[in-house]
Order: C-alpha cells, then sequence, then structure tokens
C-alpha cells in the first residue's frame, strides 16, 4: 500500500445526474480518507473510433477532446460550484471506453474507485453496456457503485410526463 498522502479516490465523470450523485460520494469518501479526488471524463469521436481507423483527422479530434473538457469541467461546477470539493483535485479527460478508462485510473489497489450504478431497465442493458459492472468485475482496488438518488425517480417522472405533455399533479412529488 502507498502512504497516506498516496491515497486516491476516482470517480468516473460524464456530467449525468448519476456521475454528479458518484461524484458527491467520491469527495465525501476522500474527505474521510485524506486521500486526493481524481475526477476522470472519458471521451470517444462521435461513431467510435471506426471512422478514423484510416488516421484521425487532428482538427476534429482537438475539437471533441476540448468538448469532453468543457463538459467535465462543468460537471466539477455543477457539483461543487466555486467552492470546490474541498479536497485535491485532479482532473482528467481520456479518450476511450469509459470502463476501461477507469480501471486504467485506478489501478492501484488502495485506490477507491466510484462510479454510478444508474437506472437499469432490460433495455438499456442491451443497448448500452453498464460501466458499474465492468469496473466491479475487473478493477484491482475497492469499487463503490453508487445508486441514484431518490430525487432521479421524481426528476424522471417529471420528464416523462413533459414528454407526453401530460399535466403535473406536485402532489406527487411530495411522497
Amino acid at each position: 500500500m502507498g502512504r497516506p498522502g498516496d491515497r486516491r479516490v476516482v470517480a468516473g465523470v460524464s456530467g449525468s445526474l448519476g456521475s454528479l450523485t458518484a461524484l458527491h460520494r467520491a469527495a465525501a469518501e476522500a474527505r474521510l480518507t485524506g486521500a486526493e479526488l481524481w475526477a476522470v471524463l472519458a471521451w470517444e469521436p462521435p461513431g467510435g473510433d471506426i471512422p478514423h481507423r484510416g488516421g484521425p483527422c487532428p482538427a476534429p479530434l482537438t475539437a471533441w477532446r476540448e468538448l469532453a473538457g468543457e463538459r467535465l469541467l462543468e460537471a466539477l461546477d455543477a457539483a461543487f460550484s466555486s467552492a470546490g470539493p474541498g479536497v485535491p483535485l485532479q482532473r482528467l479527460v481520456v479518450r476511450g471506453k469509459p470502463g476501461q478508462v477507469l480501471l486504467e485510473a485506478a489501478d492501484r489497489p488502495d485506490d477507491l474507485l466510484v462510479v454510478g450504478a444508474g437506472a437499469r431497465g432490460r433495455l438499456r442493458r442491451a443497448l448500452w453496456p453498464s460501466v458499474a459492472r465492468h469496473c466491479v468485475a475487473r478493477a484491482c482496488c475497492p469499487v463503490l457503485a453508487v445508486p441514484p438518488s431518490p430525487l432521479h425517480h421524481a426528476l424522471d417522472a417529471v420528464h416523462r410526463r413533459n414528454t407526453w405533455k401530460l399535466p403535473l399533479n406536485t402532489r406527487e412529488l411530495a411522497d
């Protein structure tokens, strides 16, 4: 194991509500253990790497990387505003599949990897593999999969009502 100052809490960040919940939990874990917080955002070019196998065009790749960096900064601002997480923070924007990028970032046995567990239905599982499951199955360090906040369910219900243009009963939100 590394020295106490070498402890890291690595958090997967996508900008989703689930990843912001996980980021808050990661910051709390870092504060409790005196660890450094690593906020990691993985990105891939639109359409994956298939269009770039003949050789990547540097201009779009640079623009996409910059957009990913902006998304990470926006997520950190949404989570902590100008106050910050209250612990030393490293920001990483890495090109690659999220699960693999997170496993490469959290490569020490004394790291803690924190990911959002997300709400998963059968259709979602079939279309989009779970980053949390990938990390739990393959990590060399402890993995904390943070479930969605109960408020996410209420927000999803409001979103569905708005999508279908149904009237909103605010008493349902109070339950």
